[in-house]
């Protein structure tokens, strides 16, 4: 059997760094990240808007000939926020650093976070317009909805798509947020069928069964690695592999855990969990508790 292509997100390489606030930039060196992520075997990596930023278009130039020179064929840029707001002043210099390095690295995708909860106005213009300027870059607009945030799920995501109805325009679906969202293999199945490619990529993690704290501080810090977890991963994948996703699949390893190791033996903990889970036979299908939506 061949091996799945798996990519390593932006965190699974970014060492003691962490999502929203001071820490975002990664204290590891942009060249050692793409070195470890060529000598343990994935196909692709992620990279962080707070990792780009800086960067002179030779330096973008130079990391984009690295990346191919690794034979690396997979990048993702993000994270695009504030799109939503009508002061452009404030999100489209990072908007078009994104881009800039779309460009250069030959990134499949950029990543964009959905509006706040609560946000009323029309996200469909302004979506249909970044994904006018992703295309024009060579590039795609991916949305991952959070349930926090006004796109809370991927079923809600996936409508947002078609009523978009930009070919450059599509989801990421997260294990994590499909799960923590309380959204059931049989309505993820349902949002994704009919045929139109609604899911550009896909991050593979796992969870306990218990929240703590906050959801962005769990999501944050204790994050588990594919299969040490309670989320039926098997399920999700067959779910998405039935909606025509055949990777290359994203692996998220974002946690306190995680952020203590090594890079490379963190690459090679989550690379080795993700496979097997992608690689797991088949499963009889256990029928679901109506009450709590896990196996009865």
């Amino acid at each position: 059997m061949t091996s799945p292509a798996l990519v390593a997100s932006c965190w699974t390489t970014a060492g003691d760094a962490l999502p929203a606030g001071d820490r975002e930039r990664s204290p590891l060196p942009l060249p050692e990240r793409v070195r470890a992520v060529a000598a343990t075997g994935w196909v692709g990596l992620g990279l962080l808007h707070a990792d780009l930023d800086g960067l002179s278009p030779a330096d973008l130039a130079a990391l984009g000939g690295l990346v191919r020179s690794q034979g690396l064929t997979h990048v993702e840029v993000e994270l695009l926020d504030g799109w939503w707001d009508d002061d452009e002043g404030a999100w489209r210099p990072r908007w078009d650093l994104l881009l800039a390095a779309a460009r250069e690295l030959g990134a499949a995708l950029v990543k964009a976070t959905p509006p706040p909860a609560g946000h009323t106005g029309d996200l469909v213009v302004r979506l249909r317009a970044l994904a006018e300027e992703a295309a024009a870059s060579g590039t795609r607009l991916a949305l991952e909805p959070v349930p926090w945030a006004a796109v809370a799920s991927i079923p809600a995501g996936a409508d947002l798509v078609r009523e978009v109805g930009h070919p450059a325009f599509g989801l990421v679906v997260d294990a994590w947020h499909v799960f923590r969202a309380g959204t059931s293999l049989e309505e993820l199945a349902a949002s994704l069928s009919g045929g139109d490619p609604v899911v550009v990529a896909v991050e593979l993690d796992d969870a306990d069964a218990t929240v703590v704290g906050t959801l962005f501080e769990d999501t944050r810090d204790r994050r588990r690695y594919c299969g040490e977890g309670v989320f039926d991963l098997p399920g999700l994948v067959r779910v998405l592999r039935g909606a025509g996703f055949e990777g290359p699949w994203g692996v998220e390893a974002l946690s306190t855990e995680h952020r203590a190791l090594p890079l490379d033996a963190g690459l090679a903990r989550a690379r080795d969990a993700a496979i097997a889970v992608l690689t797991a036979p088949p499963q009889p299908r256990t029928p679901l508790d109506p009450q709590t939506r896990r196996p009865s």
